[in-house]
């Protein structure tokens, strides 16, 4: 099990109150800086295992920024923390900018993730709770997370705790069947404590979405299993902060994060051979470049 790096952790906290006391300006420039620098790191990471999954890294960072640097009521020195507020990357393939994020807030020292996919390393390509702080629950395949976000929830609320659920899940992973249960169970249940953020960028492996079995009207079937459904603009960080905010009428919040696969390089933007395929020497140059 790895441990948190104490400097890290003071350097998160510091971070977190500059965000709480920013103009809207000042904070969006904080969390493009640590979304930025997620991605660097994500970059760096594939690039040195020669595996990952970069497109979806890359659409879910501004969304794991705005939640670790402004939303979660979370410690990272103490990641067993009863009354934390709870993250489940439901779309456990993007292990990369996840584990990025971590590291960033100091769950354990940065220098592990250049242990990316190496053999041993607890950084696998899917997440393990059993091998790294601030992971919740092992993830990986597809349409389990919202079952297990279900439940957090619920058991927060058997506990009288004021903690919150959040579960971020892919687009295409919402054709599983389990997703639906688990939203049915969500609404009947009124789990007002409970968000599910869908990483709305419209490619899966292989091909679009709609193409390969469509979801729109995705906002107006989630409102029909009765959850409280925000749209956003999924890189947009004032969006997404209105966006994590309590729910408003008793019931859960879906919120569907408008995203581009790749967003912030140019070359893998929208492109659905980026689903998991490695830069070569130049490209890690480019990618580099462009993120600033």
């Amino acid at each position: 099990m790895l441990h948190a790096d104490p400097e890290r952790v003071s350097a998160w906290r510091r971070l977190r109150a500059m965000v709480a006391d920013a103009t809207p300006t000042e904070r969006d420039a904080l969390l493009h800086e640590q979304a930025t620098w997620i991605r660097r790191s994500v970059v760096s990471m594939i690039d040195s295992a020669r595996q990952g999954h970069i497109g979806g890294d890359f659409s879910v960072t501004d969304i794991l920024a705005t939640l670790y640097f402004a939303v979660l009521d979370i410690d990272p020195g103490r990641p067993e923390w009863p009354e934390r507020d709870r993250y489940i990357q439901s779309k456990g393939h993007a292990a990369a900018s996840l584990y990025s994020t971590l590291a960033r807030c100091g769950f354990f020292p940065p220098e592990e993730l250049d242990t990316f996919m190496a053999p041993l390393s607890p950084l696998n390509g899917h997440p393990n709770r059993n091998e790294i702080p601030g992971v919740e629950t092992n993830t990986g395949p597809l349409g389990h997370g919202l079952p297990v976000a279900v439940g957090t929830a619920i058991g927060a609320k058997l506990a009288g705790r004021r903690s919150r659920t959040f579960v971020a899940l892919g687009d295409g992973e919402m054709q599983e069947g389990s997703n639906w249960e688990a939203l049915m169970a969500g609404a009947h249940h009124h789990l007002d404590n409970l968000t599910a953020i869908i990483d709305r960028n419209r490619l899966q492996q292989g091909a679009r979405t709609e193409d390969t079995n469509a979801l729109d009207p995705l906002d107006e079937k989630l409102a029909a299993f009765n959850w409280e459904v925000r749209v956003v603009d999924g890189h947009d960080y004032a969006q997404l902060l209105n966006a994590f905010g309590p729910s408003t009428t008793g019931r859960p919040v879906a919120v569907v994060a408008n995203t581009i696969k790749g967003h912030g390089v140019s070359f893998i933007e929208d492109r659905v051979e980026w689903h998991h395929k490695v830069p070569d020497a130049d490209q890690v140059r480019a990618a580099l470049e462009e993120l600033v």
